[in-house]
Order: C-alpha cells, then sequence, then structure tokens
C-alpha cells in the first residue's frame, strides 16, 4: 500500500522542472554570452544533431519522471478502491489537458493559432495512455511492449522508400519529417519530430518500472542496485548501437539515443533514490526545489507561457533599468534578470506549497 509520498521523486521532478524553469528565463543564452563556447554551458543546449548532451536528457527525464508518478497516483487510487476501469475516464481526461496544453503552448509562442505537436506535453498525452494500459502486466511484458515500440519506431525509419523522406538520419529527409507533413502540414524548424511520442513511450513505461522497483522491493540497496544496472545497460547498447552505425539523435529519438538516455536518466534516478531515501540526506537540496515536484504542471505551464510572454519583460523593465543607471553592461543586466525571475517562479513554487496548494490533472 502506498501510503506517502516519495522524496526522490518529488526531488527528481523537481529538479527537472526548476532546469526547465532557468531556461525559459532566458539563464543559459544568457550565460552563454558571458561565456562562449564554454563546456558546462554548452552543456545545457541541445546537441545540434548527432551527440549527446546533458540537455538532451531533461525530456527523457521529464518522460520517466512522469511514468514513476502515474505508477504510484495509479496504485494509490487501486489502494482506495478504484479500478482500472474507473481509472481509465480520468487518464483519458488527463492526456486530452496535455495534449490541449501542449498544442496551446506552440500557439501563445507563435502569438496565433497553430497546429503543433512537438510540445512535451502533447508528447506526454499520448505515452501515458500507453504506459498506463500496459501497468498491470508483468515487467517482462512491460519491457518487452517498449522495446517493441523502440523497434517498431526504428523500421519505419530505416525501410522508409518514401521519395523525399528515405534518408533515416538526415534532417527533415525522414519518415518522422513525412508524417508532419502528413499530421501538421509543416516542418519543425529545429527538426523535431511528433511521432517521437512513438519511441518515447518507452521512457514512460520505464519511468512506470522504475515506480514499481521502489514500491516492491523490501531493500535500498536492490532498488539502487537495479537501477544503476538497467543504468550501465542502456548507456552500453544504446552508445554501442551509435558506434555500430544507428546515430544518436534526439530530434528523432532514434533506437540508440532512447536507450542511452533511459540509461543516464536511470542512473540519475538512483543518485536521487540514495541520495533522498534515508534519515538525511547525503547532499541536501533547497526546499524550494521539493516545491516545483509538487506542483509539476501547473509551474511547467506558467513558466512557459506567463514567462516568456510577460514576466521576463516586465522584470526586466525594472531589474535592466536600475543596473543601467549604475553603468552594469547589457549582458550582465540581462543575466541578473533571468536570476530574478528564476526566484519570482521558485517564490511561486514555494507558496503554493506553503499553502498545500496543489494543481494537478
Amino acid at each position: 500500500m502506498i501510503t506517502k509520498r516519495i522524496p526522490s521523486v518529488d526531488y527528481f521532478r523537481g529538479f527537472i522542472l526548476f532546469l526547465l524553469a532557468a531556461e525559459s528565463t532566458d539563464l543559459y543564452h544568457n550565460l552563454d554570452k558571458l561565456f562562449p563556447d564554454n563546456f558546462i554551458i554548452t552543456q545545457f543546449f541541445h546537441v545540434k544533431w548527432q551527440g549527446l548532451h546533458f540537455w538532451d536528457l531533461i525530456q527523457p527525464g521529464f518522460m520517466m519522471i512522469a511514468g514513476a508518478a502515474l505508477y504510484f497516483s495509479t496504485y494509490k487510487r487501486l489502494d482506495s478502491g478504484d479500478t482500472y476501469g474507473t481509472l481509465w475516464p480520468k487518464v483519458l481526461k488527463r492526456s486530452l489537458l496535455l495534449f490541449l496544453f501542449g498544442t496551446g503552448l506552440h500557439c501563445l509562442g507563435k502569438e496565433k493559432l497553430v497546429f503543433e505537436l512537438w510540445n512535451v506535453l502533447t508528447q506526454l498525452s499520448v505515452t501515458t495512455i500507453i504506459a498506463f494500459f500496459l501497468l498491470r502486466f508483468s515487467i517482462p511484458l512491460q519491457i518487452a511492449a517498449s522495446l517493441l515500440l523502440l523497434l517498431l519506431a526504428h523500421s519505419l525509419y530505416v525501410f522508409s522508400d518514401i521519395p523525399g523522406y528515405n534518408e533515416p538520419y538526415t534532417p527533415d529527409k525522414n519518415f518522422g519529417s513525412y508524417m508532419d507533413m502528413l499530421l501538421m502540414g509543416k516542418l519543425s524548424g529545429g527538426h523535431w519530430i511528433a511521432i517521437n511520442c512513438i519511441p518515447t513511450a518507452a521512457h514512460t513505461i520505464w519511468g512506470a518500472l522504475i515506480g514499481r522497483i521502489i514500491h516492491r522491493s523490501t531493500s535500498h540497496q536492490v532498488v539502487i542496485r537495479t537501477l544503476i544496472g538497467l543504468g550501465l545497460l542502456g548507456i552500453l547498447v544504446g552508445y554501442g548501437l551509435d558506434f555500430a552505425g544507428i546515430p544518436i539523435i534526439k530530434r528523432t529519438a532514434t533506437l540508440s539515443f532512447t536507450l542511452a538516455s533511459g540509461g543516464w536518466i536511470s542512473l540519475l534516478m538512483a543518485a536521487f533514490y540514495l541520495n533522498w531515501e534515508r534519515s538525511q540526506a547525503i547532499i541536501p537540496a533547497p526546499d524550494y526545489i521539493l516545491s516545483f515536484g509538487k506542483n509539476s504542471i501547473f509551474i511547467y505551464l506558467f513558466f512557459e507561457s506567463v514567462g516568456p510572454q510577460w514576466l521576463n519583460k516586465a522584470s526586466y523593465v525594472f531589474v535592466g533599468g536600475f543596473l543601467e543607471k549604475v553603468h552594469i553592461t547589457e549582458n550582465i543586466a540581462e543575466l541578473v534578470n533571468s536570476l530574478v525571475v528564476l526566484g519570482i517562479i521558485g517564490g511561486i513554487a514555494v507558496w503554493l506549497d506553503k499553502h498545500k496548494i496543489y494543481i494537478s490533472l
């Protein structure tokens, strides 16, 4: 029976949301202006095409922690007397809202009505349904289903003979791009692909399995060893496939990318579990990180809509104006503004948490 929150899950989700919030304030871009070509700062940007930076792990992390949360919320409801049958309408409603919010954020970003399916929430709306459907089945069957999804996506790319879309590892000339043209009549400027929800469903499934392992294991050591073992396996196979000719490409969620990124996230989750599933954390973290995790969907929608649309600019009126008066350069003023806005977002998260206001779908 699930009777309490899992700190490592909340902290990991908060960690992911905090990093995404920082991006929404342009923090990484402003740091890059001040320290161009810095190796550490470069890790907070996507690889242009092939390869893997730290920032390429954020969406897989988002997907996997969503899967873990799905497991815990589902079994908490089942323990309360619900059945899978009564939960299906709630899951479908949640997925519909995720889809609408994801497409709506694209409209706000473009400042006009558009139909675009590249947002992580839109992707999650599909992967949630798949992961929930598989929750009741055995671990081997769920793993097999996730691998079949990966092989399906890989086959669609590799065996496509559609003229103009038969180059599986070339931007805008692959099967995913063909599907984007079919679904939306346009391509993403960043080469993102809508049907990435097929291979990345594996991330949500694996996240749910990690939740299951945490819930049902009798020993912390078993959980940590399992997560580390699975992580190393994913990394080894993923990079091995990259070496063998199936490149690691996040923008099309290739087979090698999905496995390698899943491996890295599994190792990160092992580290978070090791740190927080004990009486006292080895490396303490500010409480506001936990607050981000407890209100993840609302905070994400807030900083992806109000942030770039209004808050960043409104804050700079005062921050930039004051710093200009004391002869601070524009680049530094923009960096300070990013930190101020991030502090405001964190303050909102903490205030909501303090007053036990949790907004969920």
